[in-house]
C-alpha cells in the first residue's frame, strides 16, 4: 500500500486543495501563522510541514501583511508567492509534503489492525487490513494533504481509547482518551461530534457508577482529566499562542452572521480564553459553510444544499463491488448478532458507524465521498470479522473458503485495474454513463491530472489551451502551458486548438454564476454552460477527470 501511494504521488501532481494546504503547512510550523487556511484544523498541515523544515523553501514574511486582509485573501497571497518563488523545487515540494500523509495512512491501518485483533482475533484483523489496503477511496485520499484520512484516524482512535477506558476506567486511560479526542479535533472540524459522544459516555458512566465500582466523584474527575488533556493537545498544536481579533475578523463575523454577529463575536471572544482564536474561527467558518451549502451534482441534478441520501449513493458508486457486497452483508450479520446474541463487539462497531452515517446524511456539504471515510473503518473491521467467522463455522465447507478468496482477489484485481486513477474510480454500477454524470467535485476531479494534460499538449506543440479545471488556473502554468479561461477568455485572445474541461465543469457543479447581459445566470443556464461538449467524444481523457476536446484544426 505504501509503495502504491508513493508511486502515484511520483506521477500525479498535487490536488486543488493542496495548492493552499501545503503553503499553509509551512507557515503554520515556521512562522506560527495559523490564519492561512484556518478553516481546517492543523493536524494534516503539521505533518505536511515537517519535510519543509529540511527542504527550506523560499518564503515571504506574513507579519508585514495588512491586518485588513481576510483569511482567504491572506491565503491566496501566501500561496501565490510560495509557488511562484519555489517553481524550481515544485516536484520536490509536491512529493515530500505528501509522504507524511502516507505515513499517517499506514498508521491508520495499524490502528485498524489493533482494534480488529482486540475484538475478533488476528485473522479477522488481517482481513480488515486487506480490505482497507485495497480500497480505491482509501488509496486515493491516503496520499493527499487534506483532513479526510486524518479524520478517519481520529475517529477510530477515539473509539479505540473509549474501549480502553471502559475496560480499565483508570486515571491513565482518561488522559489517553483526552489525548485521542484532542487529536481527533485537530484532524477535522467534523470531529466535534466527539463532544456529544463523550458527554453521553460519561453520563452513562455517571449513572452506572456503582455497578462499575466507581464513585460519581471519580467519574466527574475522570471526565475533567479528559477535558484538560484535550485542551492541552489542541493548544499545543497552535504552540500555545492566541492572537487578538483583527478588523478583518470582525468584518467577516458581521458579514457571515448578520442577524447574530454580536452574539457570535462575544462567543468567540469568550472561547479564545481556553482555545486558540484560529481554531474557533475554523469552527465558525464550517458552520457558515454548512449554512450556505455547496454546489454539488448527483445523477445530473444540481443542488446547493445536497441530498439526505447522497453519501449512501456515493458509497455505492465509489467503492468496489466486492467491498460493497461485503459491507451490506456485514451490516446485516452484525445486526443479527447484536440483536439475537447481544454481541457487544458487533454493537461496538455498528454504533460509531451508525452515528457517523447519520451525521453526514444531515450535512449540506455533498462534495465528496471522502467525507464518509471515518465510517469506512468500522465496515472494514466488521467485514473482516464476518469473513473470519465464515471460516470458523462448524458447518465449514470448501465453498466458504472459495467465497473469501474470490472476494479478496476481486478487491485486489480492482486495485490493480484502477491504478493510478483511484480518485475518479467508480464501480460497474456506474458503467452506463460518463463518471461526471453521476457525481461531482473531488469524487471525479481534484486537479491531480493537470501535469498529464500539460505533457500531452506539449508533445503536440501546444503551449496554450482554453480550460475550465479545478486548480488548473494555478497549476497548469507550472507545467509550461498557458491557462486560457474557457468561461471568460481575455478580449482579442487567439483561439486555441484544444479545450480542456474538468469533470465537475462538464456537469456544471463547479461553474461559477456569471452575468448574462444585465442579469445573473439562472442555475439551469450555469449547469448547461458546457452542454455542447457533453455530446462530443473527447480526444483524450486524463485520469478519468480531465476531458480534452479538439475544437480548431
Amino acid at each position: 500500500m505504501s509503495l502504491n501511494m508513493l508511486a502515484v504521488i511520483a506521477r500525479k501532481n498535487i490536488t486543488n486543495d493542496e495548492i493552499v494546504m501545503i503553503p499553509a503547512a509551512y507557515y503554520h510550523l515556521v512562522a506560527g501563522d495559523f490564519q492561512v487556511v484556518n478553516e481546517h484544523p492543523p493536524l494534516s498541515k503539521i505533518l505536511a510541514g515537517l519535510p519543509l523544515l529540511f527542504i527550506q523553501p523560499n518564503e515571504m514574511r506574513t507579519s508585514g501583511l495588512p491586518a485588513t486582509l481576510s483569511s482567504s485573501e491572506r491565503t491566496w497571497q501566501v500561496q501565490e508567492h510560495f509557488w511562484r518563488t519555489n517553481r524550481k523545487s515544485l516536484d520536490t515540494l509536491s512529493f515530500w509534503t505528501r509522504v507524511p500523509a502516507i505515513a499517517l495512512t499506514i498508521g491508520l491501518g495499524i490502528l485498524l489492525f489493533l482494534l480488529a485483533r482486540d475484538l475478533f482475533g488476528e485473522r479477522a484483523a488481517l482481513f480488515a487490513v486487506a480490505l482497507f489496503a485495497l480500497e480505491p477511496t482509501v488509496l486515493a485520499h491516503g496520499r493527499v494533504v487534506q483532513t479526510d484520512i486524518p479524520a478517519a484516524f481520529g475517529y477510530l482512535l477515539l473509539f479505540f481509547m473509549l474501549r480502553r477506558h471502559w475496560n480499565s476506567k483508570k486515571w491513565q486511560s482518561s488522559a489517553w482518551l483526552g489525548i485521542a479526542t484532542g487529536i481527533a479535533l485537530l484532524a477535522k472540524f467534523s470531529m466535534l461530534i466527539a463532544g456529544p459522544i463523550l458527554a453521553i459516555y460519561f453520563l452513562a458512566l455517571f449513572i452506572l457508577a456503582r455497578r462499575h465500582e466507581l464513585t460519581r466523584a471519580t467519574v466527574c474527575a475522570q471526565a475533567g482529566i479528559v477535558l484538560l488533556a484535550l485542551l492541552i493537545v489542541v493548544n499545543a498544536a497552535y504552540f500555545f499562542q492566541n492572537r487578538e481579533l483583527t478588523e478583518a475578523d470582525t468584518n467577516w463575523i458581521t458579514a457571515s452572521f448578520p442577524s447574530s454577529a454580536t452574539a457570535v463575536l462575544a462567543t468567540i471572544q469568550a472561547l479564545t480564553w481556553i482555545v486558540p482564536t484560529d481554531f474557533i474561527f475554523g469552527i465558525f467558518w464550517q458552520l457558515w459553510h454548512s449554512k450556505q451549502g455547496h454546489g454539488a451534482s448527483l445523477f445530473g441534478v444540481f443542488r446547493e444544499t445536497g441530498w439526505w441520501y447522497y453519501f449512501p449513493v456515493a458509497f455505492a458508486l465509489k467503492t468496489t463491488l466486492p467491498f460493497l457486497l461485503l459491507s451490506i452483508a456485514a451490516i446485516g450479520w452484525g445486526l443479527y448478532r447484536a440483536i439475537t446474541k447481544c454481541d457487544r463487539q458487533s454493537l461496538f462497531l455498528l454504533a460509531p458507524f451508525a452515528i457517523y452515517t447519520v451525521f453526514v446524511m444531515i450535512s449540506s456539504i455533498n462534495i465528496g465521498v471522502r467525507y464518509y471515510l471515518p465510517a469506512y473503518m468500522f465496515l472494514f473491521i466488521l467485514a473482516g470479522a464476518m469473513l473470519d467467522r465464515w471460516l470458523r463455522s462448524r458447518r465449514f465447507r470448501p465453498a466458504q473458503l472459495v467465497v473469501v478468496i474470490v472476494m479478496l482477489g476481486w478487491c485486489a484485481l480492482e486495485a490493480v485495474r484502477t491504478y493510478p486513477d483511484y480518485l475518479s474510480h467508480m464501480n460497474q454500477l456506474a458503467s452506463g454513463a460518463p463518471r461526471w454524470y453521476y457525481l461531482s467535485d473531488s469524487n471525479v476531479e481534484w486537479g491531480e491530472d493537470v501535469s498529464a494534460l500539460a505533457d500531452y499538449l506539449k508533445a503536440r506543440g501546444e503551449t496554450r489551451v482554453q480550460a475550465a479545471l479545478l486548480g488548473g488556473f494555478v497549476s497548469l502554468n507550472w507545467y509550461g502551458v498557458e491557462y486560457v479561461d474557457a468561461l471568460s477568455p481575455p478580449p482579442n485572445s487567439a483561439p486555441t486548438r484544444y479545450v480542456a474541461l474538468g469533470a465537475s465543469f462538464l456537469n456544471g457543479s463547479t461553474v461559477p454564476l456569471r452575468m448574462v447581459g444585465d442579469r445573473p445566470q439562472t442555475n439551469e443556464e450555469r449547469i448547461a454552460t458546457f452542454e455542447a461538449f457533453r455530446h462530443q467524444t473527447p480526444e483524450a481523457v486524463f485520469g478519468g477527470s480531465i476531458y480534452l476536446y479538439r475544437v480548431n484544426e
